[in-house]
Order: C-alpha cells, then sequence, then structure tokens
C-alpha cells in the first residue's frame, strides 16, 4: 500500500474526523497534510495493513493532540483578554457551549493529581483504552478503570467547583454562571 493509495481511501473521511474536532478549516488542512507527511514517512514501518485504519486513526488522533498543544502554548503568551471575542462568536454560531467547556476541561485537568491527570489526558485526549493505559503504567486493569473512573470524578467535581452549568435536554451545555471565588482557570474568565 502507497500513500497515495492512503490518501485515496481515507483523505476525506479523515477530513471529516478532523473538523468535528477542530473549528478552523484552514487548521484541519493543514493537520490532514501533517498526517499524510507522518503516514509517508512511516508507512514501512507498518506491518499488518489489516491495522491500517487503526494505525492512521492513531496518527490523526496524535496529530490534532498535537495541534491543540501547540495552540496552547501559544494562548499561554497572549493576554488574559484574548479570545473573549472569539468565545462569544462560537456561542453564536452554534448556540451550545461545549466546546468552550471542553477547554476549560483542559484547564482543569492540568491542576489534577499526576495520577489522575495522566490517566485522563491518555485516555480522553490520546484516546488510548483501559487496557493499554494499564500496560502503559504497568498496572492492573482495574486499577486503570479505578484511576480514570476517580479522574473524571475529580474533574467533574472541580468543574462544578467552578461554574454552574445548564444544559438542554440533551446534555449540551447552553449557558454558564461563575461561581464566586471560581477556579480561576484562565479559559474561564
Amino acid at each position: 500500500m502507497t500513500t497515495q493509495d492512503i490518501w485515496t481511501e481515507y483523505h476525506e473521511i479523515l477530513l471529516k474526523f478532523i473538523r468535528s474536532r477542530v473549528r478552523n478549516a484552514y487548521d484541519a488542512e493543514d493537520i490532514l497534510q501533517d498526517v499524510f507527511q507522518k503516514i509517508h514517512q512511516s508507512i514501512q514501518r507498518l506491518e499488518d495493513e489489516g491495522k491500517l485504519q487503526s494505525w492512521v486513526f492513531q496518527i490523526t488522533r496524535n496529530a490534532i493532540t498535537d495541534y491543540y498543544r501547540r495552540n496552547a502554548k501559544k494562548q499561554e503568551l497572549e493576554t488574559p483578554d484574548d479570545g473573549i471575542g472569539d468565545v462569544i462568536e462560537e456561542m453564536q454560531q452554534d448556540g451550545n457551549l461545549n466546546h468552550v467547556v471542553s477547554r476549560w476541561i483542559r484547564c482543569i485537568v492540568q491542576d489534577l493529581d499526576e495520577k489522575y491527570r495522566e490517566a485522563i489526558i491518555l485516555t480522553e485526549f490520546e484516546q488510548i483504552t483501559q487496557k493499554e493505559l494499564a500496560q502503559r503504567l504497568g498496572i492492573s486493569i482495574s486499577g486503570a478503570k479505578s484511576r480514570v473512573q476517580r479522574g473524571r470524578e475529580k474533574l467533574r467535581e472541580k468543574l462544578l467547583e467552578c461554574c454552574h452549568l445548564e444544559r438542554d435536554r440533551l446534555g449540551n451545555v447552553i449557558d454558564y454562571e461563575r461561581k464566586s471565588g471560581s477556579c480561576g482557570c484562565q479559559s474561564c474568565q
């Protein structure tokens, strides 16, 4: 299988996958190009073509994670007021705040204890399985499941300490109100 064959078969579905996670169409195109550059550079390492799809999507998920890491570093250099207009524009575009809350979650995750932070980042953002998490951390599968569950609960508690969220009947966040003495996360200020 060549890079061209993979492009022909996967480029449209990968672009849709990326666009579902990255709002900016130009950034999505850039990420897609990065994905295919990585595929081209490492295609010879793919031993089982039966695992091609999962391999391609893993590269894509990693590229999306890299994109958000780069943007997080850029945001640290900006003033706290930067991005408020973007948040308002996003709210007006789709009427819910799920994507805004997801930014807060990325910020709040950084405040978790290391073992929970690592479990949440690996399973939720890098989308590895709990079995893979157990192997990577050298713990039992039940230990990995417990760590992810506790991490999610601590994340939920921290988010609810910070803000009151109002949801629609489908569970989408449609409004929020910061509580007094909020978490101080730059993302929700």
